[in-house]
């Protein structure tokens, strides 16, 4: 039941008196690995924001030094993902109960004395939640560390692999994601199903953009008729392999940094 993650970096192999008896757990890292289960046009399965955190955190965690105390959660695999429910198979959480069961699952991590949590998160839809949870966790448990982190975040080869218009605006389904899912869960890549599809009649000589510093709101039906965001047929194997390895690269330092990682404290009183 833990694969991509190494099953002896599988919180729930524990026992609760391993756990009672582990040492330092205040520097142990925890990780959430968090995705979404919504629609990823007609070649990819709804399954993709799980399957790629799940899968960059299960080799991170396997290429971390061993001295490096880091267990990961189950995948969360529910999202906040309402932008796509106009598209069959989406399911989405509210934020308000996103909310709430990051909050839960945080405040039973901190009973048992763990104090570093990461919600690495792989949906392009939530981040904004998760920083609102991390934030408020931090002001009710001053000690608990909590890091909202985004799966694409770390240094990667998106920049050398994707053309320009990819990277500005293939944000969902298009040829990063394609080209991971062709490694991760290639049975799963529809490739005969793959089409381009881009967002049509957006604003041009203005700086408001679908993302980026001053946002404009949308749901995917108001961009793609497909439910893709991108260009899938511009996808390979061989681009997915080097982005899965670069991501990988990233996230094991990532890893020791938190695992190193202190609170910063004034100097006052």
């Amino acid at each position: 039941m833990h694969a991509p993650i190494p099953s002896h970096r599988y919180f729930p192999y524990l026992t609760w008196t391993e756990i009672e008896a582990m040492a330092h757990k205040q520097d142990v890292v925890i990780v959430q690995p968090m995705g979404a289960i919504e629609q990823h046009g007609p070649h990819l399965p709804l399954i993709v924001d799980s399957a790629i955190s799940t899968t960059v955190l299960g080799k991170a965690l396997a290429q971390l030094d061993p001295e490096v105390p880091a267990y990961s959660l189950p995948p969360l695999y529910y999202g906040k993902s309402n932008e796509h429910w106009h598209f069959p198979g989406t399911i989405t959480l509210s934020a308000e109960t996103l909310l709430r069961v990051i909050h839960d699952v945080a405040e039973s991590l901190y009973r048992a004395g763990f104090r570093k949590l990461v919600l690495l998160n792989a949906h392009g839809g939530q981040p904004q939640v998760l920083d609102i949870a991390a934030r408020d966790l931090h002001q009710t448990y001053p000690d608990l560390m909590v890091f909202p982190l985004f799966v694409w975040a770390v240094p990667n080869c998106a920049g050398e692999l994707l053309t320009p218009h990819e990277l500005e605006l293939g944000i969902h389904a298009g040829d990063a994601e394609t080209s991971l899912m062709q490694v991760i869960m290639p049975d799963q890549v529809r490739q005969d199903r793959c089409q381009a599809e881009f967002p049509q009649d957006l604003p041009t000589d203005s700086w408001l953009t679908m993302e980026g510093a001053l946002p404009f709101a949308w749901v995917t039906r108001d961009l793609s008729a497909s439910g893709v965001l991108g260009d899938p047929t511009l996808a390979t194997p061989a681009k997915g392999q080097q982005l899965l390895d670069s991501l990988v690269v990233g996230w094991v330092r990532t890893l020791e940094d938190i695992y190193r990682f202190r609170q910063p404290r004034t100097a006052g009183p």
